[in-house]
């Protein structure tokens, strides 16, 4: 039986539409959907427990996989099984979860899992674009407790013009790639890189985006209502006691505004918070708290951040001491460790970050393959997060989420200043020392100030600040905050991430946690972030005000020269002979490769100093080495023969030719060392490809004068009969060898 389906389709123009389908597929699944744009499918199926579980907490799984079956693929490595998420898919998973949290009532606690799968895959549709659209359409369908559909679109700009949903090579020409997560009426997280754009050209693009989110949100409510929108389930949510949350605000709240008015350092504020919260503890019995101890916690968070925000909004003053505005003391060092290739310490107020840099050949480059795209990056930056930098011990497992989008954030800020020119795969590494606020941004600080260090000469220095937002709906008042503390982020209405030059912006991360926030409150935060870009660039700046000229003496200089095709094979050598030669001899890595556009060869030498460099170069001369007819070479003596000598040309070692006897001089040479000698240099002249032997020919005695009365030996007659063809047709020994002359050696043959 073919099950019934229900489907929308919503037009993004230009001919392209998305669809949302579901009643086909994983019918099991508490909701499930298959959307398809082109021949991209992505099914996205989700499923909670219906029991609660034992945390205070949502733990709520977002996973999205690219299979490489999709593209018509195999996994690359040894195991062809799909195993742990690539970069790129760890990136769409936080894309999708950082927008689907927050609409969860804080109360629900049950286990979630969201499963997006791409399933097909088209080459002019990027799937991540669709997957928060597939993930609120399979909830949509479901009976979990939601607060409304939400989607997530990608705008880029070409030629002035917005597009949505651009296609890679479209990202290629545009000057910015931004991903927005919205519902009808509020953005909540935006996210991407941009070519120096204004603060009023990200919000236009926000703008842009908002509006078409809106068409995919109403197409979700059409297909919930056509499919039947089920009751929204029942839970048990937690515990509420109005009498003791009012208790605990009045016994909490103007202990914590006193403590934070008086701004401290985050010990000495952490400490004084924990005792306010033991005291009240102190006053309820053992019975009391073993009954709601857990609430106590709860109410006391609730009025901490209360006392906090109204600090803020209504006197201006924040946490340690600073106003809205005020970026906390920083300092800064370059060259720092001895054996890098560059290195920095970027370190504002409680956060610090050491950044390093490390030059390469092409075989450094980072290979990126997923069924969607297969490419390499020539810039890439690792994060690092230990748990001492908190002051925390805990078990380390790998390279978290976290750790994967701060780096990535940083690294879109960072790659657009490097120079296509660069010859270097650059890799800069981040090790985050310390952290109380924006890791990710003191990485932006520390890592262009290291690779300016290193000698890579970027276009533009980059800052980036971290910043807040509290604002009260009733009263109308807001504040947005600078430079952002860890515990700002948690108590603020919106915290975003702005990165840049002094000309724009450079990348953004911001996730709306209020409704409606209007957009004028949104520019305003954008400009103040730009003063505060610009305050901390300065910094940066007076620490180091240019790109090294050169790199360091123990880092490696890289020359690439191009060959033509056909040298190549020379280049390398039989078995890859010539080229590991000269690398073992030079201390060098020499890396081809081949341009399709010009069909040339790139070969890129990397070495320390200049010595081993200037080597391979002469090398690669010898090799390209083509003599010109009618120009003289100086040459040297490199083997004696009876009938002439070996010479090599002085400006290409290697390159040999036979100097004939006949060649050496106008006198009649009778010995070939009466003339020259082992080791002897001299000119000669090059006369190309010798007609009569089909070799190259060289002349020594054709650059020198004749002697006075030389007279030429007349050229030899060969039809003359005391030539040499009146011994043709006769052997060594005299005999006649014509065949028509002598007796058949088969005569049944010749019958």
């Amino acid at each position: 039986m073919i099950p019934k389906t229900y489907k929308e389709v919503i037009d993004l123009g230009d001919g392209r539409e998305i669809s949302i389908e579901t009643g086909k597929l994983a019918k099991q699944a508490h909701g499930s959907v298959v959307v398809q744009s082109g021949k991209c499918m992505l099914l996205c199926t989700v499923v909670s427990n219906y029991k609660q579980s034992p945390v205070d907490f949502l733990p709520l799984t977002v996973d999205y996989r690219e299979k490489f079956a999709a593209a018509g693929r195999y996994p690359g490595g040894f195991f062809k099984r799909e195993a742990r998420p690539s970069d790129g898919e760890v990136l769409t998973m936080r894309l999708v979860d950082r927008v689907l949290r927050p609409l969860f009532p804080k109360d629900y606690h049950s286990e979630t899992q969201v499963m997006i799968q791409l399933m097909s895959h088209d080459d002019d549709v990027m799937p991540d674009a669709m997957a928060g659209l597939a993930a609120s359409a399979a909830i949509q369908l479901s009976d979990f407790p939601f607060e409304c559909p939400i989607s997530e679109a990608r705008v880029g700009r070409i030629n002035g013009e917005f597009v949505i949903n651009p296609t890679r090579a479209q990202l290629e020409e545009s000057d910015l790639d931004m991903m927005i997560g919205a519902s009808a009426d509020s953005v909540m997280m935006v996210e991407g890189e941009m070519d120096e754009i204004s603060e009023e050209e990200m919000a236009d693009a926000i703008k842009f985006a908002h509006e078409a989110i809106k068409v995919q949100c109403a197409a979700q409510v059409r297909l919930a209502e056509a499919f039947g929108k089920k009751e929204v389930r029942e839970y048990e949510g937690e515990r509420e006691e109005e009498d003791l949350a009012k208790k605990i605000h009045d016994m909490a709240y103007d202990k914590v505004y006193a403590i934070a008015k008086a701004g401290s350092a985050k010990h000495e504020r952490s400490t004084a918070f924990s005792e306010i919260k033991e005291e009240i503890k102190a006053t309820f019995s053992e019975e009391e708290l073993e009954d709601f101890g857990d609430l106590v916690s709860k109410y006391y968070y609730k009025a901490e951040k209360a006392a906090i925000r109204d600090l803020t909004l209504d006197e201006g003053l924040r946490l340690d001491g600073r106003k809205t505005d005020e970026i906390r003391p920083i300092w800064c060092e370059v060259d720092y460790l001895p054996s890098t290739h560059g290195s920095s310490i970027f370190t504002r107020g409680e956060t610090q970050a050491l950044a390093t840099v490390t030059l390469g050949t092409s075989r450094d480059a980072n290979q990126l393959d997923m069924p969607s795209f297969e490419g390499e990056e020539r810039f890439y930056l690792h994060y690092n997060f230990p748990p001492f930098s908190t002051g925390e011990a805990r078990p380390i497992r790998g390279t978290s989420r976290r750790e994967v989008g701060h780096g990535n954030l940083a690294q879109r800020a960072l790659k657009g200043m490097v120079p296509d020119e660069c010859p270097y795969t650059v890799r800069v590494v981040s090790e985050v020392l310390e952290s109380n606020g924006s890791s990710s941004m003191a990485t932006v600080c520390a890592g262009t100030m290291a690779l300016m260090d290193a000698g890579v000469q970027l276009k533009k220095p980059v800052s980036g600040i971290a910043m807040g937002l509290i604002s009260d709906a009733d009263s109308g008042k807001y504040a947005v905050l600078s430079d952002i503390l860890g515990d700002e982020d948690h108590l603020g209405d919106m915290d975003f991430k702005v990165t840049g030059t002094a000309d724009g912006i450079t990348a953004c991360q911001m996730d709306i946690k209020v409704k409606g926030l209007s957009y004028e409150i949104l520019v305003n935060a954008l400009k103040q972030a730009r003063d505060g870009r610009l305050h901390i660039l300065e910094k940066l700046t007076d620490t180091i005000a240019t790109p090294n000229a050169d790199v360091k003496d123990h880092a490696p200089t890289m020359v690439t020269r191009r060959v033509p095709n056909e040298f190549i094979g020379a280049l390398i050598g039989p078995g890859g002979k010539v080229i590991q030669e000269m690398q073992k001899e030079t201390e060098t890595t020499i890396v081809i490769n081949e341009d399709p556009v010009t069909e040339e060869g790139i070969v890129e030498i990397l070495g320390v100093g200049r010595t081993g460099i200037d080597a391979v170069m002469a090398r690669i001369d010898a090799i390209l080495f083509k003599p010109e007819v009618g120009s003289v070479y100086e040459v040297k003596v490199i083997k004696m023969l009876d009938f002439g000598a070996v010479v090599e040309y002085m400006d290409a070692p290697g390159n040999e030719v036979l100097l004939h006897v006949s060649e050496l001089a106008w006198e009649r040479t009778e010995n070939v060392s009466d003339v020259v000698n082992m080791g002897d240099v001299f000119d000669v002249k090059y006369f190309g490809i010798d007609s009569r032997t089909r070799k190259e020919k060289v002349s020594r005695k054709a650059i020198l004068p004749k002697p006075e009365g030389y007279v030429a030996r007349p050229p030899r007659d060969n039809n003359s009969r005391g030539g040499r063809d009146n011994n043709r047709g006769r052997d060594n020994r005299g005999r006649d060898n014509r065949r028509d002359d002598r007796k058949p050696r088969n005569d049944k043959k010749e019958e």
